[in-house]
């Protein structure tokens, strides 16, 4: 009887194996199996997500065919704790293996967000507040200049937080490594005076190729003891980077004082007036060799440059001319457009 029920019981343990090895074989040619979806679907995993909401989820939009098999599987494999959060392309017909692998790779779609130059950080967390891929609040303003504007990849859900301290940490990394590579003799000690010097470049020139030439000028006034005089010093005094003038300065807020008033002040201000880019770091740590110490703009975007304030009143001179003719001809325009609306 004994033999009897060992054989029985050998018998029901080769059955019950076999069934398991046959549900396994199951679920995996289930796992396998081609989705039953005829187009691409974009799919989410949100941010603290588990498996089980996942899964449901991807059952109910069709894009697996078992939420029981597929949680089974991840947890047979290990992946129930590797889901990342993002957005998903799932391809069509891909089975729910190929499912799990996305959606715990990491892949998620990606977007980018540009951050132009010369944005005060107080810009930059305003731009960044009205971006819809990216959560969560930025609590501090983050110090001025400290900021690498690029254009970054995102994906959705990536914090706001995260993205100012990869930009951070960009803009550290510029700074090190041109201040490495800065020229000998520069009026500057330390690499934050390299950053507003930089900041002021950015803002006074958006032509690429005047950069070095523009970071010359305030090198030589700064070696010279001269006041650098610059009006986007003046301009961020006034705003403290919270906006745009809209205006012109006035003659009185050139003579005011603040710390940030170039024509008044000597040296530079006490901090960057913007974020500059590489360009403009590197332009004011390897400006062009040249005995200019005045620049003003020529009606091309661009700027003329002199050694003299004989030379340089002629080119101021030249540039009033150049500005009234642009206003009769923008007044000629606006006359011209409001005749044609009253006919």
């Amino acid at each position: 009887m004994i033999r009897h029920f060992a054989s029985n019981a050998i018998t029901l343990l080769i059955l019950a194996m076999t069934m398991v090895g046959g549900i396994i074989a199951w679920g995996n040619s289930e796992m396998l199996k081609p989705g039953n979806f005829a187009e691409d679907v974009v799919f989410e995993v949100k941010a603290g997500d588990r498996l089980k909401g996942v899964s449901d989820g991807l059952e109910a939009k069709g894009l697996i065919s078992s939420a029981t098999i597929f949680r089974i599987a991840a947890r047979y494999n290990g992946d129930d704790q590797k889901l990342k959060f993002g957005e998903y392309k799932i391809p069509a017909y891909s089975s729910m293996d190929e499912v799990l692998d996305l959606i715990t790779s990491g892949r998620a779609l990606a977007y980018q967000v540009t951050i132009p130059e010369g944005l005060t950080s107080f810009q930059i967390v305003a731009l960044l507040a009205d971006e819809p891929m990216l959560d969560g609040e930025i609590k501090d303003i983050p110090p001025e200049g400290s900021l690498a504007p690029d254009t970054y990849s995102i994906s959705k859900g990536d914090t706001r937080a995260s993205l100012i301290r990869r930009m951070t940490l960009a803009q550290h990394k510029i700074i090190t490594e041109a201040w490495e590579l800065r020229a000998e003799g520069l009026p500057l000690e330390t690499p934050d005076e390299a950053l507003t010097l930089a900041s002021i470049i950015e803002k006074e020139t958006g032509v690429a190729s005047e950069r070095e030439m523009v970071a010359s000028v305030f090198i030589n006034r700064l070696n010279r003891g001269m006041r650098l005089q610059t009006d986007p010093t003046v301009i961020y005094g006034i705003t403290k980077g919270k906006g745009t003038l809209g205006r012109g300065l006035r003659a009185s807020e050139l003579r005011t004082k603040t710390e940030y008033n170039t024509y008044v002040i000597d040296g530079l201000p006490p901090t960057p007036i913007a974020n500059p880019g590489k360009a403009a770091i590197e332009a004011a740590l390897n400006p062009a060799t040249s005995n200019f110490v005045f620049f003003v703009a020529d009606g091309t975007g661009g700027h003329v440059f002199a050694e003299t304030i004989g030379e340089h009143n002629k080119n101021v001179r030249a540039w009033r001319r150049i500005e009234a003719q642009q206003r009769a001809e923008e007044a000629a325009r606006a006359a011209e457009e409001e005749k044609a609306k009253s006919e």
